[in-house]
């Protein structure tokens, strides 16, 4: 028995719709990016982009568990002098919760060209709302 290695052209990507209504945004998180480096599938190359397209929807809606709302809190660099910039969850997800969770997933990625091209296929809206009907995308289920 060979390997297989899967070519760009040979890949068929699905689209997927993934509700984060009421579940926690790690779970959501983990599982977009399970889908979107194409660990689901067969044809899995650690080394190749195999994955799908994901949809998440009402990300408004996901839950942080325990006291992660009060005390996570997201930092990042500004690359000048004293430009460490500190924004809670609680406010994040308050205002841009889209952002949360692609924060989230992004760091369930490889930090490679893999990582940022699977990336590319992610999209997150606030509320039920998408604009991939036209791609027929599937319910996926946690």
């Amino acid at each position: 028995m060979s390997t297989t290695m899967p070519k760009a052209g040979d890949i068929s990507r699905k689209w997927y719709v993934i509700d984060a209504a009421g579940k926690p945004l790690g779970r959501t998180a983990a599982t977009a990016a399970h889908i979107l480096r194409g660990k689901h599938k067969v044809t899995f190359t650690a080394n190749s982009d195999c994955g799908d397209h994901v949809i998440i929807i009402n990300a408004e809606k996901a839950v942080l568990t325990g006291k992660k709302l009060d005390q996570k809190k997201y930092r990042h660099h500004t690359g000048w002098v004293g430009g460490l910039k500190e924004i809670s969850y609680k406010h994040l997800m308050e205002e841009n919760p889209e952002k949360a969770m692609m924060l989230a997933i992004k760091g369930m990625l490889p930090d490679n060209t893999v990582g940022r091209a699977s990336l590319t296929r992610c999209r997150v809206y606030r509320g039920e709302q998408h604009g991939q009907a036209a791609q027929k995308p599937e319910a996926w289920t946690l």
